[in-house]
């Protein structure tokens, strides 16, 4: 089979299962053991048919991953570059996500596990709560200011 022929049909497998960055597809062929010269060829006919847009890939990452995974700007932009889009691109897509609405999902995050803590003490809430933000990516100050603020409203909720 022609070189450039398996080269596009590996990326359009790929491009089938879900979007992918132009790194993504470059290194799934190197790894299929694809010279250089055919896969820079494939992945630039792509760019030109519009099929591989890492503008906007990242915006629908950013926009998904945010929604439903609750990831912060910090471990989007992470997440970004691991996937090779270029630092302008990535600014573009994380400019979607504000203070506000990142915040906001922060909150969403906590009322949502907040209640699967039942009777846990305070600390022990506060603890695991901060933790999870954490791993999502969220600063420390505004997992502590969230998770206090939380923690403390689902109490006085209680005592009525």
């Amino acid at each position: 089979m022609d070189p450039v022929q398996q080269a596009k049909d590996i990326c359009l497998r790929l491009l089938t299962a879900r979007p992918r960055t132009r790194v993504e597809l470059g290194q799934a062929l190197a790894r299929k053991g694809v010279e250089d010269d055919v896969a820079e060829r494939v992945l630039s006919r792509l760019d030109e048919v519009g099929l591989v847009d890492d503008a906007a890939f990242a915006e629908v990452w950013v926009r998904s991953r945010h929604n439903f995974q609750g990831l912060s700007r910090r471990a989007l932009a992470v997440e970004l570059r691991r996937k090779g889009v270029a630092e302008e691109s990535a600014a573009e897509a994380l400019a979607n996500v504000d203070s506000e609405a990142e915040e906001e999902r922060a909150r969403l995050l906590v009322r949502k596990r907040l209640r699967s803590l039942g009777d846990a003490d305070e600390a022990t809430k506060v603890r695991k709560l901060v933790g999870m933000l954490a791993r999502k990516g969220y600063s420390e100050g505004l997992a502590y200011r969230v998770v206090k603020d939380e923690v403390r409203t689902s109490l006085l909720d209680e005592t009525f």
